[in-house]
């Protein structure tokens, strides 16, 4: 049985997809119900919701096999797994985002706000640019808007959010997408499963994505 960890929301329910389109179908996951543990002895697999930045805790410390997270949290986070693949989904930006008329300046010390310090951290240090950051746990966009910080770190989409508040990315740290992790001691015990699995969503995912791509030629 290989235990996978689900993040909770709609990333979840795609990554979902993908597992049962390539043949690990749980059905009971799929009714109504208020359940956090779904499993399929026939296919081997069990899977649970958890929140998105727990995915890397319970892969890491062995209560699931395998999960799926956002690179943005592995950056963050940095868990000790393997990262088998990336899914092509859930796809964003890691921005520096600020006031439109705003332009940084050396002179003085940078105030970042952020729900990723460490990437906040990491970035700025290769820039040997002194920062102070403040953590936040959201409504990151009002912070500049206030007064709070001068620019913020955090995800971008559509960057909709930003316009409509008056601000705009400044510049991409890196590019974020969905992956899929394995616990290290998992991966070496249940390799055969776990490498079966892994390179039929990695397979899926590579046609669809060139499917994708032929589309919009």
């Amino acid at each position: 049985m290989i235990n996978v960890a689900l993040p909770k929301g709609r990333l979840g329910e795609k990554v979902y997809q993908i597992f049962e389109a390539v043949g690990y179908e749980c059905p009971a996951i799929r009714e109504e119900n208020r359940k956090l543990i779904f499993e399929n002895p026939q296919r081997g697999v069990r899977y649970f919701w958890v929140k998105p930045a727990d995915v890397p805790i319970y892969v890491e410390r062995g209560a699931a096999d395998i999960g799926v997270a956002g690179k943005d949290i592995l950056l963050e986070y940095r868990p000790d797994i393997y990262e088998l693949c990336d899914l092509g989904i859930g796809r964003c930006r890691m921005c520096v985002a600020g006031k439109k008329d705003f332009y940084d300046t050396m002179g003085r010390t940078l105030r970042v706000a952020t729900k990723f310090p460490r990437i906040a951290k990491e970035y700025y240090s290769s820039l040997s640019r002194n920062i102070d950051i403040i953590k936040l746990n959201g409504s990151i966009e009002i912070a500049p808007i206030l007064g709070l910080s001068d620019v913020i770190v955090d995800l971008v989409e559509t960057g909709k959010t930003l316009l409509e508040n008056d601000l705009e990315p400044k510049e991409t740290i890196v590019e974020v997408s969905a992956r899929l992790i394995a616990n290290k001691v998992s991966y070496k015990f249940k390799n055969q499963e776990i490498t079966a699995l892994c390179g039929q969503v990695d397979q899926f995912c590579r046609l669809r994505a060139e499917q994708e791509r032929r589309e919009m030629a």
